[in-house]
C-alpha cells in the first residue's frame, strides 16, 4: 500500500515536500514513480528513482523537482521547488510492476500499476 500526503495551496515560486508511506513492501526492491494528473488531462510521470538509487524527472520539472527515498522510514519523497501553476495536479506514488485490474502507466520505459490515494498541490499565481 501507498500513501502519499504533503500536499497542500502554495505561491507560485513556493516550495512543497510530498512523503508516500509504503506498507506491506519494502521500497528498496522496487523502482518507484511519482506521477501527476491534472484536471482533464492524462496522467504524466514526473520523477522516477530505480532500485540503485538513479534519478529521472520530466523535462518540465527538470531542476526544480528531486525524488528521494528512505530505506529505513520506507518512504519517498518529492521535493518540488519553485513551483508553477501549471504544477497543479494530483500527485501519486507507485512503484513498478502491474497487478490485476490495476491501470498501467508508463515513464521512462517502466510500467507502474500499483496507485494509492494522491494528495493535491495547488499553485497559485
Amino acid at each position: 500500500q501507498l500513501q502519499a500526503s504533503g500536499g497542500g495551496l502554495v505561491q507560485a515560486g513556493g516550495s512543497l515536500r510530498l512523503s508516500c508511506a509504503a506498507s506491506g513492501f519494502s521500497l528498496d526492491d522496487y523502482a518507484l514513480a511519482w506521477f501527476r494528473q491534472a484536471p482533464g488531462k492524462e496522467r504524466e510521470g514526473v520523477s522516477l528513482i530505480s532500485r540503485g538509487g538513479n534519478t529521472y524527472y520530466a523535462d518540465s520539472v527538470k531542476g526544480r523537482f528531486t525524488i528521494s527515498r528512505d530505506d529505513a522510514k520506507n518512504t519517498l519523497y518529492l521535493q518540488m521547488n519553485s513551483l508553477k501553476p501549471e504544477d497543479t495536479a494530483a500527485y501519486y506514488c507507485t512503484r513498478e510492476g502491474a497487478r490485476a485490474n490495476s491501470v498501467l502507466y508508463y515513464f521512462r520505459g517502466r510500467r507502474f500499476g500499483y496507485w494509492g490515494q494522491g494528495t493535491l498541490v495547488t499553485v497559485s499565481s
